[in-house]
C-alpha cells in the first residue's frame, strides 16, 4: 500500500524552491488520503443525517424536521373537498467548533525528493482527526435522555452506581431497547435497528444462540462499517471508541459501558467530505523570517464539527458492565 502511495505521489511530485507551493493536484491528493484514513475511524457518524458545512453562513448548521400528520378518521363528504393539512417543519440548529492538530517536520518535507514521513504524518494525523470528530459524535449520543441499566439478574439498578460487575448485556435487554425504538415508531436502518458496541461488551453478547455472525449473513456486501453480527434484528457495529465511563458516578473500581440503540434520523452530523476536513502542508522556507533557515515544515489538519439529536425517541442507551470492567478505561 505504502509503494502505491508513493507512485501516486511521484507522479504529481513537481521541481519546486523553498517557497514553492503544493500543486492542486497533489493538495487534492493529500486532502484524499487523510480523509480516508479519518472516515475509517467515524463509526459514530455513519447513521446520523448529514449535512455540508455552512460557508459563509456563521458557525450555526441548521437540521430539519417534518411533523407527523394526524390520522384522517373524518370521512369525507362527496362533493366536498376537505380542508387539507399543511406540512410542519421544527428546526434544530447546532454551534459548530474546530479542531485540529499538527506535525512539525525538521528539514526533511521535500517536494523534489518524496518521502515516506509526508504519507506516514498524513496517515497519523488522518487517525487522530477520525478519532478526534468520531469522538465528538459519540459524546452527544451517550448524553441521550432514554437510559436502560442493566440489572443484576432481577434485581434492577435504577442509576449508574448501581451497576455490578454481573450486570450485563443480554439477549433480553437487546430485545427491550428494540421494542423501546418500535413503541417510539422510530424508522429502521435499512430494515434493521442498530447497536455501538465496545468489543468488551460484543463478548458477552456474542455467546447468544440467537446471535447470528455477520459472516452468515444472506448478503454479507451491504454491511456497515465495523458490522459484527444481528441480534433481534439489531445489527451490532463494534468501536473501542464506544462510550466507557470510569468516575465518580461509576461502580468503585468499575468501568459502565455505554450500547447506542439508533433508528434512522435520530440525530444528524456535519459531512467531513463536504468541506469539514482538510490538510494543511507548510513547506520549508514558508514561513519567511519566522524560519530563516528553511528548517521547518509541517503537516495538519483542521476540521468543523457539530453533532446534534434531532429525535432523542430514536436513541436508547443500555449501560452495563462487562467481564473486562475492571481493567477497562474511560474513554
Amino acid at each position: 500500500m505504502t509503494n502505491l502511495y508513493i507512485k501516486s505521489l511521484q507522479l504529481f511530485a513537481v521541481q519546486t524552491t523553498g517557497t514553492a507551493t503544493l500543486s492542486a493536484e497533489m493538495k487534492t491528493f493529500y486532502d484524499k488520503a487523510l480523509i480516508e484514513q479519518a472516515t475509517a475511524k467515524l463509526v459514530h457518524d455513519q447513521f446520523g443525517q448529514k449535512r455540508p458545512i455552512p460557508q459563509g453562513g456563521g458557525k450555526t448548521i441548521e437540521f430539519r424536521q417534518f411533523a407527523k400528520l394526524n390520522k384522517a378518521l373524518t370521512a369525507l363528504t362527496e362533493g366536498v373537498t376537505p380542508a387539507g393539512s399543511a406540512l410542519s417543519v421544527s428546526t434544530i440548529t447546532a454551534t459548530v467548533s474546530q479542531h485540529g492538530d499538527f506535525i512539525a517536520v525538521s528539514d526533511v518535507l521535500e517536494l523534489t525528493a518524496i518521502d515516506n514521513i509526508i504519507l506516514e504524518a498524513t496517515k497519523t494525523l488522518g487517525n487522530q482527526a477520525g478519532a478526534t470528530l468520531d469522538t465528538i459524535t459519540r459524546d452527544v449520543l451517550a448524553a441521550g435522555t432514554n437510559v436502560i441499566y442493566a440489572p443484576n439478574g432481577s434485581t434492577a439498578a435504577a442509576k449508574r452506581a448501581d451497576l455490578t460487575e454481573a450486570c450485563k448485556l443480554t439477549p433480553d435487554l437487546v430485545a427491550q431497547a428494540a421494542t423501546q425504538l418500535k413503541a417510539a415508531n422510530a424508522p429502521t436502518i435499512d430494515g434493521s435497528y442498530v447497536c455501538i458496541i465496545h468489543p468488551y461488551v460484543a463478548y458477552d453478547i456474542m455467546t447468544s444462540d440467537a446471535w447470528i455472525d455477520v459472516h452468515k449473513y444472506a448478503d454479507p456486501e451491504s454491511i456497515f462499517e465495523g458490522e459484527i453480527g444481528k441480534l433481534y434484528n439489531v445489527r451490532f457495529v463494534e468501536t473501542t471508541e464506544a462510550k466507557i465511563w470510569k468516575d465518580a458516578t461509576t461502580p468503585s473500581g468499575l468501568a459502565v459501558f455505554g450500547c447506542i440503540f439508533l433508528g434512522a434520523g435520530a440525530y444528524g452530523v456535519t459531512e467531513v467530505t463536504g468541506g469539514g476536513l482538510q490538510t494543511i502542508i507548510k513547506q520549508k522556507g514558508s514561513a519567511g523570517t519566522a524560519d530563516p533557515l528553511d528548517q521547518r515544515s509541517s503537516i495538519g489538519w483542521k476540521a468543523i464539527k457539530t453533532a446534534a439529536i434531532l429525535v432523542p425517541d430514536y436513541i436508547v442507551r443500555v449501560e452495563c458492565c462487562s467481564a473486562y470492567s475492571s481493567v477497562a478505561a474511560a474513554n
